[in-house]
Order: structure tokens, then C-alpha cells, then sequence
């Protein structure tokens, strides 16, 4: 190999085999490579001109002369003259073409000569006929002059056969006459014309795709004179396109619902009939209900639920087993083994393929065997790294098997399938979870209380937006009170759900602390907001801030003065049923949904007679039936007005009437009857601010106790008794007032005064005269706690009369 020295180092000389002549330069003008075709060109060896400019070997002999191929440029031509060795000038044609290596870019310099080839007409010849693919020559008249070997194949007639013939007469078919016209309009316009046909040689029973170019043969004078027929087999680009269109139609198809039956019919109902003559997916049982898919089997039977199948022929006969049916498949067999594998495999149904099958089952061996069926492609269905179950796809009709690339096209359309049935898997059990967690969170059974008698109903959707976000709860309060609370989280599903549950959390926090039902709605608004700000998942397109918002109302119902507190948040009116039998909306002040936030809510109290029966209710109820609020509201008093055997049975009659069978909105009814502590379970006291009637108020409570017949109960109720009205005199403001309320099984004993300071229990030292009145209270109480009002603050602590 020659070496030259030159701008680059020490480099081999590239062409230095070559038998053209050529030459390589670098982007300066300086020659890299020098060809044995060079050199006998113009007499110089590779040492000589290696690491020269190549403007040297011009006629001109200017080594200084402009370098002629400008950057930019990809590609030169034109005549030049160059100096051999000897002196004497060799004209000719010269082409350059620009090419980038690994270590930059270089021009390679090819001398153009004319070269005189034997046998010209010979090759022409040769060409036409072995040309892989059909040629015609046909005349002005459109009859055949000539055809190549594939044509003639492809006819089934020889050249001699077919010359003088018409395209229609050669091939007497729809087709080809559809194709005479556009030779004839070949033959008029004197423009190409392209064309694409489906159909088959009469040499062959298969269908091919096929790509033809017509265009005009001109004489030397530009008449036509005939016309040119090249055709072109390009089935497998057709099949081609016609897979990407199916995956297309798949992608597009498959997926539009959240109901794994209806995604698994989707996918038959593509394949078939474009794609297979019969297809059916088969999943593991409890797919359909949400449950996650089991490990791949190995190496034993699997059994199956058939969730959807397509066929071309009438009732499926070919399958044995109808949509929802279990199908078992043995372990040598072909599903086993695609389901063990997670690999889809191509089967050919020969008679050996077949056999196995009849120990098995016969029935279906011999369907097979009549349908005709011939291949069989099965596809495993995974998602996420489990298999769901597998897709089968038969060919009967069409009488090509399945390949490859038929392979590929089916694990592209069963891996979409495979993650639409993974969503919908999820979905429902999604739609299961946020049902039982609906459920779950709502009280089973309501705690039974002195001061109402309660009943409740609670009722999912029907739609396909799955449980809402209704919910109800009664909580006990001091004094003998209870808080009524029902509400709506805007939206459905899991979300609306978790929402409820944290909304409900924070409701029964908020009560605990006893805040009057307007301020608890304002803190419960307070917690929405940053809800809402967390994102706007939880109803998607149905919030009316764009994230979470509920309606609610929030009831405190008093027996000892029988009076109602209500506020509500963008929630329905209640409706009370007094005593005398008429049932009326009450009117209370609207506040807005619980998120908007910065909007103050209102309170009304109501006298409630005891006896009276309060509807609290979602707006599902009222709108479940045509949708018209005053309708169901108007319906809604009709049922309350009637007679009231109970409060289960009003709330069935109700449900009964407005109701339909399966809502589009969940429904949340409560039904509360109300009752009185009368003056004989109360006792009041007012209390001097003077420390020394802190026994008289024991001794009175002792007296009460003996009128109720609680002797046992003195001695506790003493003592707390003590501290309570201890701590009103040292630390409240006066008016101060005591009070007994026996509520069974439980007695309450508050201490209100003037004061908004609330106690707090603390650990006292050894030597400390004081601190360990409320520790005492707290050890000796089931509960205790402080309201505050708007005169001051209430301490109390009840006592569980079961206990003494």
C-alpha cells in the first residue's frame, strides 16, 4: 500500500487498487488518493503526486490556481484539460462529488469516459424480458406487442399467444377492462397514469395487490404510437398498509369503554372479518369482576371464561364455547402453553395438531375439522406484567395462513386491547372499592338517642358514573343535644368517596368542639378549600371550583328547650313534619357550597314540638324523577303528610314514590322524630359568686339525686359537682348557673358563667395546693368538656349511670 506524507501525517493511499481513474482531495485542493487507473491516465505514480495540489496536473500547471469545487457545493462536473507526464494535454470530462468521513470531508475526483458496450441491443433485449416485473407493449390500438417473462407467467400465455390480443382478451375480467380505459385515456391525454388494483392473475386463485404505470411510447417525432404497461406485485406493501389501518382502527376502536365484556367484543369486532375468520378472547375468571389476574400457569390446565367471540359464519359453529361460558384447556395445548410462555405463537390445525384435541373433546376437534379451519394465531393478553387471559384468531375463508408479520400486527392490537381491559379491570374495582368505601364510611346504624328517635336510607347510582359522595351522620353532643348532618361531595367514584370521608372527618372533629352549626360550617369550609386546591381530580369536569366542593347541612337539635339550630351550605331545604300532620319547608337562610370560601353562613333556630319529624335529604331524591325539584319536593310532603306507622316505613314509602330503580344520583334520606326532656329531668340552679355555696350546690345536687332515685351516683356527683362550681367561682365571671340533666342512662352536670376562658387539665407537684380539680373530674367522668356560647362557656361532665 503506497504512503504519502502530508498535511494529515503519514496516511495509506485509498485507491491505490483501483483500476479507474480517480483521485481523492481534501477540502484544500491537496491530493489523498491517487488510483492505478490514474496513473495510467497521465503517467505519475501515487509518490509523486500524494500531498500535491491537484491544480498541479491541469494544463495550465498553476499550482497557484483557485481551487474550483467552492465549499457548500456537494457536487461538481464539467470538461477539463490535463498534463500527463510526458507533457502532451488529456482532454475529458471530470465529476466531483463531495463526501464527509470520520475524519472530515474529502472530494472524490472521477474522470467520465465513454465506454462502448458489446451486445447493446442484446442486453436491452434481455432486459425487457427477465425484468422482475410485468411488461407490455401495446399499440396505438391497444393490442399487445410484446410481453416479458413474469407477464407471460402471470397470464398463463405465451408471447406469441397473446400479440395482437387486447389487455381484456388476454385477461377477460372487470378489471382489466376498467384498465383498457385508462390506456385509451393514456393514448388521448398523452400523460402517465398510475394505478392501484386488487386482483388475480389467472394463473393464480389469491388476490394480489398490484401498482401499474401506463405511459405513452413516442416516436421520434413525439406522436404516439402505443403505450407502456408496467405492473407491479406489491401485495405485501398493500398487506402492509392494510395493518397499520387495522392497528389504526384498533387504537381508535378499542378502549371506548370502562366494561371489560364490551372491550373484549371491541377486539373481536375488528379482527373479524379483516384481520380472521372467527376470534374470541378468553379471560381468567374474576377478570370481569375487578380481581387481579393469577401467576402464568405452568405446566397444567387453565381455565377460562370466553368473554366476547366474532365469526364470519352464522352462530360461530366453529367455537364450542359461548360468550361467558368456562373454557379448560389442557397442558399440552396450544393456549397453555401461549399462557405459561406469554408468547404468542402461530399454529397450523394439521391432522397431528389435531388429534390430541379428540381425547379431549371431540365435539370440538370435529367443529374445527368442519369449519375448515387451517391456521390459528393465539396471542397472549398482558398489561403491566400480568396476563389477563389470550386472544384466538382462525382463518377458514381466507385461505393464506397467518405469518410473521401477521405475528406482530396481533401482539400490537392485543397489547392495546390487553391495557383498555386493564383499565376497565381497574375501573370496576375501583367502582367496587369506592362502593364498599361509601358504605363503610356511612353508619351502619345510627346511635340510639334520648333526645330523637332516627331513621336512614342510603342508595347508590345506577349510572355508569358509579357512588357519589351523599353522606349522613347524627352525633351525640353535651347536653343531652345531638347534631344532625347530611351532605354531597360534587362528583363520583373513589375520589368523591375519600373526599366524603375527609369531609365527614372534619365534620365530626368540628362537633366535637361543639361550635354552633354556622361557625362549623365556616371551619368546614375552611378545610375544603385547601382541598380544592390540591388538585382537580376528584370529579373531573363536574366541580363547580374546578376541584373538590360538597353541599351540606348541619342541625343541633336541644330536648331540654326543644329548639332547632340550622345552617346550611348550598344544600336542599329540610322539611319537618309538625305533630298536628301538616309538612312544610323550612326556610332557612342559603349559604354557599362548602369551597367557594369567603361567603359567611347563616343560623336559624326553630321550635320543634316534640313529636315532630324532620326530612333531611340529598338532592338525588327530589330529582330522581324528571328532574323537577318542586316536583319531588311537592311528593316528597305528600308521603310525610300520610300516616307514619314508624320511621322505616316512611322512609321505604318515600323511596317507594320518588324514586326510580336505578337513580342517576345517589340518594341520602334521614328521617328524625324529635322528644323532650321535660322539666322533671332538669333541675337549674343559680350560683352566688361567693365560694362559700359551693356546698349548698352539693347538697342540692344530693337532694335531686334522692328525687330521681340515684342515691348511689351522690357521692361522684358531689365531687364533681365541687370542682366544677369551684372553678366557676375562682376563675369565671358571674352569672354563673348549675344545672342537672338526667338523660338515661347518663347524668350531666354544667357549670355556665360569663367567662370565654376554658380550663385545661394540667399535672400538679407534690407540694401544689391546686390543679388536680379537673384531673379528678376527668378520672371520674365518662366524658367532660367545655362549650362555649354566646353569653360565655359551659364546663360539663357526664357520668354513666350503667356503671354505678
Amino acid at each position: 500500500m503506497t504512503r504519502f506524507r502530508g498535511t494529515t501525517g503519514l496516511t495509506e493511499n485509498p485507491l491505490a487498487e483501483v483500476q479507474i481513474p480517480a483521485a481523492i482531495a481534501d477540502e484544500s485542493g491537496i491530493l489523498t488518493g491517487w488510483s492505478e487507473g490514474a496513473r495510467r491516465l497521465l503517467g505519475y505514480d501515487g509518490e509523486e503526486v500524494l500531498g500535491l495540489r491537484a491544480c498541479v496536473l491541469l494544463a495550465s500547471g498553476d499550482p497557484d490556481q483557485p481551487w474550483p469545487f467552492q465549499a457548500g457545493r456537494q457536487s461538481w462536473k464539467g470538461k477539463v484539460v490535463l498534463r500527463h507526464r510526458d507533457g502532451h494535454r488529456v482532454p475529458g470530462d471530470l465529476v466531483a462529488n463531495r463526501r464527509v468521513r470520520a475524519w472530515g470531508p474529502e472530494w472524490l475526483l472521477v474522470r467520465a469516459r465513454v465506454h462502448h458496450v458489446e451486445d447493446a441491443s442484446s442486453l436491452v433485449g434481455w432486459g425487457f424480458n427477465q425484468m422482475p416485473a410485468l411488461l407490455g407493449i401495446f399499440d396505438a390500438d391497444l393490442r399487445l406487442v410484446a410481453a416479458n417473462a413474469d407477464m407471460q407467467r402471470a397470464l398463463g400465455l405465451t408471447n406469441d399467444q397473446m400479440q395482437g390480443l387486447r389487455a381484456s382478451e388476454c385477461n377477460p375480467e372487470p378489471v382489466t377492462e376498467d384498465l383498457e380505459r385508462v390506456m385509451r385515456q393514456v393514448l388521448h391525454d398523452g400523460e402517465r397514469q398510475d394505478v392501484e388494483i386488487i386482483a388475480s392473475a389467472p394463473s393464480e386463485a389469491r388476490e394480489h395487490a398490484w401498482s401499474i404505470a401506463l405511459g405513452p411510447l413516442r416516436d421520434a417525432a413525439g406522436r404516439i404510437r402505443g403505450v407502456c404497461f408496467v405492473a407491479r406485485d406489491t401485495a405485501r406493501e398493500h398487506e402492509a398498509r392494510e395493518r397499520l389501518l387495522l392497528l389504526n382502527e384498533a387504537s381508535s376502536r378499542i378502549g371506548t369503554s370502562l366494561n371489560t365484556t364490551r372491550v373484549a367484543q371491541q377486539l373481536v369486532d375488528v379482527a373479524v372479518p379483516r384481520f380472521a375468520d372467527h376470534a374470541s378472547v378468553d379471560l381468567f375468571v374474576g377478570i370481569e369482576a375487578g380481581n387481579e389476574p393469577p401467576e402464568r400457569p405452568g405446566g397444567k390446565p387453565v381455565t377460562l371464561r370466553r368473554a366476547a367471540l366474532r365469526s364470519v359464519l352464522q352462530g360461530a359453529p366453529e367455537s364450542g364455547v359461548a360468550a361467558g361460558e368456562l373454557a379448560t384447556y389442557p397442558a399440552y395445548s396450544a393456549a397453555a402453553e401461549c399462557l405459561a410462555a406469554g408468547r404468542p405463537v402461530i399454529v397450523e390445525l394439521t391432522d397431528e395438531v389435531v388429534a390430541p384435541w379428540e381425547a379431549h373433546d371431540r365435539a370440538r376437534a370435529d367443529r374445527l375439522r368442519a369449519a375448515g379451519v387451517h391456521s390459528a394465531l393465539l396471542a397472549p393478553m398482558q398489561a403491566r406484567g400480568r396476563t389477563l387471559g389470550f386472544a384466538a384468531f382462525l382463518r377458514h375463508r381466507r385461505q393464506d395462513p397467518f405469518e410473521e408479520e401477521d405475528l406482530l400486527l396481533a401482539q400490537e392490537i392485543t397489547a392495546h386491547a390487553a391495557v383498555c381491559l386493564d383499565n376497565a379491570r381497574r375501573y370496576t374495582r375501583e367502582h367496587s372499592t369506592a362502593e364498599t368505601l361509601q358504605r363503610s364510611l356511612l353508619p351502619l346504624r345510627l346511635p340510639d338517642q334520648s333526645a330523637i328517635e332516627i331513621a336512614s336510607r342510603y342508595r347508590p347510582a345506577g349510572s355508569p358514573a358509579g357512588v357519589g359522595g351523599d353522606w349522613f351522620d347524627a352525633v351525640p353532643l353535651s347536653g343531652a343535644r345531638v347534631a344532625l348532618v347530611i351532605g354531597d361531595v360534587v362528583g363520583h367514584g373513589i375520589e368523591a368517596s375519600v373526599a366524603m370521608a375527609r369531609l365527614r372527618t372534619a365534620m365530626r372533629t368540628l362537633a366535637d368542639i361543639d361550635l354552633p352549626p354556622e361557625e362549623l360550617l365556616t371551619h368546614l369550609d375552611d378545610v375544603v378549600i385547601p382541598l380544592t386546591a390540591e388538585g382537580n381530580g376528584a370529579a373531573a369536569g363536574t366541580q363547580i371550583t374546578g376541584g373538590m366542593a360538597a353541599t351540606c347541612l348541619y342541625a343541633v337539635y336541644d330536648p331540654v328547650s326543644r329548639r332547632c339550630t340550622f345552617a346550611r351550605a348550598g344544600h336542599p331545604l329540610p322539611v319537618v313534619k309538625r305533630p298536628e300532620g301538616t309538612a312544610d319547608v323550612l326556610e332557612i337562610p342559603v349559604g354557599p357550597p362548602l369551597g367557594l370560601g369567603g361567603l359567611p353562613f347563616e343560623a336559624a333556630e326553630v321550635e320543634l314540638p316534640e313529636g315532630s319529624i324532620v326530612a333531611l335529604y340529598t338532592d338525588g331524591l327530589v330529582q330522581a324523577r324528571g328532574g323537577d325539584p318542586d316536583a319531588g319536593l311537592a311528593a316528597l310532603r305528600r308521603v310525610l303528610e300520610g300516616p307514619v306507622d314508624s320511621l322505616e316505613a316512611a322512609c321505604d314509602a318515600i323511596l317507594a314514590e320518588l324514586l326510580s330503580e336505578s337513580p342517576d344520583d345517589d340518594v341520602a334520606l334521614l328521617l328524625v322524630r324529635t322528644r323532650a326532656l321535660g322539666a322533671d329531668r332538669v333541675a337549674v340552679w343559680d350560683v352566688p359568686n361567693d365560694p362559700a355555696v359551693v356546698s349548698r350546690m352539693r347538697k342540692k345536687a344530693s337532694e335531686q339525686l334522692n328525687v330521681w332515685g340515684l342515691e348511689d351516683s351522690a357521692f361522684v356527683t358531689e365531687l364533681v359537682v365541687s370542682e366544677l362550681v369551684t372553678n366557676a367561682i375562682r376563675y369565671g365571671e358571674p352569672p354563673i348557673q348549675f344545672r342537672l340533666i338526667h338523660d338515661h342512662p347518663s347524668l350531666i352536670c354544667e357549670v355556665s358563667d360569663a367567662s370565654s376562658t376554658s380550663p385545661h387539665l394540667r399535672r400538679a407537684r407534690v407540694f401544689d395546693e391546686g390543679g388536680r380539680g379537673l384531673l379528678l373530674v376527668a378520672q371520674f367522668a365518662q366524658r367532660w368538656g367545655t362549650r362555649h356560647t354566646r353569653q360565655g362557656k359551659t364546663i360539663w361532665a357526664e357520668q354513666d349511670l350503667t356503671h354505678e
